[in-house]
């Protein structure tokens, strides 16, 4: 595509397409407004159609009974604050194996040992299923062996609560004498 520069084109040229684009222009101009005039002539010409009867409005009573009133907020403060209880404990989900898979309410204990400077206990679930028990030992989703006396098998249970209180409770597991429930 080659460009035309103004001295390439001779003067008549120029002067010639001036004035044929003047002269378009005010044809242009020369119609646009004789066709405004006329379009402005034929609408006075046609009369205002009257207006309808205005019907009058029916009388409307708006019931507040058993409505909920449209400006309180769906979702209020107090609803989001006491939804959640902080004294709540908190699941850990932790996979339990072994000894963890029993509460102590569900064992009983059945014999305490002394082996050397251990201690020992023997535990037994409903099914007649023999555990051994050592100080230290996971026992329950929260409990560890505390201590084992010569009665007695303590564990500590410790819990935490939403607003990270621990709560640490002791379940004491006693050897009942033989033929006792």
């Amino acid at each position: 595509m080659s460009r035309f520069i103004s001295s390439d084109i001779p003067k008549t040229s120029l002067v010639t397409i001036k004035q044929a684009s003047l002269i378009c222009c005010a044809v242009l101009f020369t119609f646009l407004s004789l066709t405004t005039s006329n379009a402005i002539a034929a609408g006075n010409e046609t009369s205002p159609k009257p207006a309808e009867p205005v019907k009058e409005a029916e009388f409307f009573e708006y019931q507040l009974e058993d409505r909920a009133d449209p400006f309180v907020p769906f979702i209020t403060a107090k609803a989001a604050v006491s939804s959640i209880n902080m004294d709540e404990i908190i699941e850990k989900n932790i996979p339990l194996a072994g000894m963890q898979l029993f509460e102590p309410g569900q064992l009983t204990l059945v014999a305490l040992l002394k082996s050397g400077q251990e201690d020992m206990a023997m535990v037994q679930d409903f099914t007649g299923k023999g555990y051994m028990l050592t100080e230290g030992i996971k026992i329950g989703r929260r409990g560890v062996v505390k201590d084992i006396t010569s009665k007695t098998v303590i564990i500590e249970e410790t819990a935490e609560t939403r607003a990270g209180k621990k709560i640490i409770t002791e379940v004491v597991m006693l050897l009942k004498k033989e033929g006792e429930e």
